[in-house]
């Protein structure tokens, strides 16, 4: 009786870790936001070239936020677009601030 009790302890965690709420993401959730970074991290390096490395990406249930420092307005507008149009982007969050 006391195993049956141990595993029961041991294998309901399993079972419920991979699971979705509210404030976190599922597993298929969080590789498909793994996966829109990727894509837009790619899209900033190819269209901003170097200015893309002060740039920070996180994606959280397809919203995209971008922040760091940029040195111009017309970077950060640039940068807000291109994450805009990216696949698989459905809100963008520009957080980035310019640099005076």
């Amino acid at each position: 009786m006391r195993k049956i009790g141990i595993m029961i302890l041991c294998i309901t965690p399993l079972l419920f870790g991979c699971g979705a709420s509210v404030v976190q993401e599922s597993t298929g959730e969080y590789l498909d936001s793994t996966a829109v970074t990727t894509k837009v991290k790619g899209r900033l390096f190819d269209m901003l070239g170097t200015d893309a490395f002060s740039i920070k990406v996180k994606t959280y249930k397809d919203t995209v936020q971008l922040s760091g420092f940029v040195n111009s307005n017309m970077t950060k507008q640039r940068a807000g677009y291109i994450a805009d149009n990216t696949v698989g982007v459905v809100r963008t969050q520009n957080d980035l601030i310019v640099k005076n």
